[in-house]
């Protein structure tokens, strides 16, 4: 063993290594992606590594790995999960034989996602074993008992850390490479009557699936992840927590006075519900509350034990309507409802002085410089005065949004602009609607969206936005830029020759930072019939080195500010009503000097 300064997620990754994963398979998203990139970096000879196209695709990549004997784990974000839902609902049914673990991170806030949705409540829905961890060290650990617990049970298992679980740092334990589990898949063993799903073999396991979770109540009872603190002498009232709801606790009854700090129930494992733990806990109490963030699962499940159990005691939470239902829980919101849980006088607790006053608030923006600006500025410019409706989508993009660019009139999430358009323009045929998507997110998400345009002879314009990475995440590989995860150089599969392939005859591509060039394409390309597609094609800053920076020659520049209203590039701003541009943002893209009526910007040769 040895101590490492390391981040939640990646004590994730050493904890699969440690257990001798064999594949490990995702798709990348905020707050996950670090995860499976540890992976790729640490991994040994013999453990295969891929992002996958899709969570859909990554979970059906690894659940074959799982059939030949091998442990794998999928990563992804909780969005992500809705996308690979459909095989793991049948893969619960069907179950595994090698370890499998899926790593799914929730974003409660939600501060890079479109929801809050809270995996623990998929967990019940899909009848999986969850685990829950509190803290960087307990990932580390819980992620080794996942594996062990997948492979006792044929049957995969969720590992749901919290963004502030999977960002935090600490100093924790871990194995040398000597003690890493070495995990050798035994291979396909053919019986189709194990391996083909039927309804006959989903209604016979359908039972011992429930008669597995009933085993898994008993046994987390005793898991060390779950667990009882005494507290004060006396004290008829108790705490349940988990996952880093369970820190802040912890934090927050230490600021308590001694003698009324209540009984904790820390629950690691959300599901199945350690019942006979929860049962021990609440002897001798009267009234208990519940700390958790998003869905009141901790609180659900001890009404029931409450309820079934014929026990009069009050338990409060989210439903009772004593703690918040949606976003991030905080030391100080905790303390604040402990201390009126408790009744102890505000005076008495420790850690209660004035708060910091709030820092500013940053706006999202599109980076100085960032080829989408010239992408959406390209198509305002084209579609000026005519009827349009603007479909977004997740990524960097979706910051088309903000004013001055106002080009993003609907995001739902991933692929799902071309079938919004696609609906808008049958029912108002006389909108030009437009469908703008990155070029990670075309090979994720929007490709059936596309055949099912063409298929449906729907009128519209696609926009690929590429800029040759996955950017918004952290600018990982995919299809299009002719590299895998593994470091392997392989053919770039073409966008274009894909949108050829599915049907569209008008396919044109151009560089948006060509401004005038770049808007005539879009007059022409809009005005043809049926489904075509303009494909605008500039790297995303990160990866490429900037140009010449430019700056404003304030004898030629009337103060029009037309670069910063139809811009709103950051690295243009106003000084004593002078048009300035940074230095230290200015990639020098060049898309001020192109739109200047007085040529006033331009290349800074000093």
């Amino acid at each position: 063993m040895h101590k490492e300064f390391i981040m939640g997620n990646a004590a994730i990754a050493m904890g699969a290594l440690a257990s001798g994963v064999n594949l490990v398979a995702g798709y990348p998203g905020t707050p996950s992606s670090e995860v499976l990139e540890t992976v790729a970096k640490k991994r040994k000879a013999g453990t295969y590594v891929e992002w996958s196209v899709n969570e859909k695709s990554a979970m059906e990549v690894a659940a074959g790995a799982a059939y030949a004997g091998a442990r794998v784990m999928v990563t992804m974000k909780q969005v992500g999960l809705n996308v690979a839902s459909d095989p793991l609902m049948s893969l619960e049914y069907v179950g595994v034989k090698g370890g499998m673990v899926v790593l799914v991170a929730d974003d409660p806030g939600p501060i890079s996602s479109q929801t809050e949705q809270d995996t623990r409540t998929f967990a019940m829905f899909s009848k999986l074993p969850c685990f829950d961890p509190s803290a960087v060290a307990e990932a580390y650990q819980m992620v080794q008992d996942a594996f062990a617990l997948s492979e006792k049970y044929g049957t995969p298992v969720f590992l749901r850390p919290t963004t502030r679980v999977c960002h935090a740092y600490a100093s924790i334990d871990l194995k040398d490479e000597s003690e890493y589990q070495v995990h050798r898949p035994e291979g396909f063993v053919k019986d189709s009557k194990r391996w083909v799903i039927f309804p006959r073999l989903s209604f016979a396991n359908h039972a011992k699936i429930e008669l597995r979770n009933d085993e898994l109540r008993a046994e987390f009872a005793s898991y060390e992840g779950n667990r009882i603190t005494l507290g004060a002498n006396g004290i008829r009232k108790g705490v349940v927590a988990g996952g880093i709801s369970y820190a802040y606790v912890q934090d927050a009854i230490e600021k308590l006075p001694a003698e009324v700090r209540p009984r904790l129930l820390k629950i690691g494992t959300p599901f199945p519900f350690p019942e006979p733990l929860a049962l021990e806990f609440l002897e001798g109490l009267d009234e208990i509350m519940c700390f958790e963030e998003l869905d009141p699962v901790l609180e659900r499940a001890m009404n029931y034990v409450v309820g079934h159990n014929l026990l009069k005691i009050k338990v409060l939470g989210k439903i009772s309507g004593n703690l918040p239902r949606s976003g991030e829980n905080s030391i100080d919101g905790v303390l604040k409802s402990l201390r009126e849980f408790t009744m102890a006088p505000a005076q008495e607790c420790a850690g209660t002085e004035l708060a910091p006053p709030q820092l500013p608030v940053r706006p999202p923006v599109l980076c100085a410089g960032c080829p989408h600006r010239a992408s959406f500025y390209a198509v305002k410019r084209a579609m000026a005065g005519k009827k349009t409706i603007f479909c977004g989508d997740i990524g960097c993009y979706t910051l088309g949004n903000a004013q001055p660019l106002d080009m993003c009139d609907t995001c739902l999430c991933m692929g799902a602009g071309l079938g919004i358009a696609q609906g808008v323009g049958h029912i108002e045929p006389d909108t030009e609607c437009f469908a703008f998507v990155g070029d990670s997110t075309f090979f994720a998400s929007a490709i059936t969206g596309v055949v099912n345009a063409v298929y449906n002879q729907a009128r519209m314009t696609l926009v690929v936005l590429d800029n040759s990475t996955t950017a918004m995440t952290g600018h990982q590989p995919h299809p299009g830029t002719g590299k895998t995860m593994m470091g392997e150089v392989v053919a770039k599969i073409s966008i274009e020759q894909v949108l050829k392939g599915i049907g569209l005859t008008v396919v044109e591509t151009v560089d948006p930072l060509e401004h005038a060039k770049a808007v005539e394409t879009v007059k022409r390309v809009a005005a043809e019939p049926g489904v075509k597609a303009i494909i605008f094609k500039s790297p995303c800053i990160a990866i490429v080195p900037p140009h010449e920076k430019h700056t404003v020659d304030s004898g030629k520049c009337v103060k029009c500010k037309r670069c910063i209203k139809e811009l709103g590039c950051p690295a243009l701003y106003l000084s004593s009503g002078e048009v300035r541009i940074d230095p230290s943002l200015c990639t020098g893209c060049t898309l001020c000097a192109q739109i200047c009526p007085t040529h006033a910007i331009g290349a800074c040769h000093e």
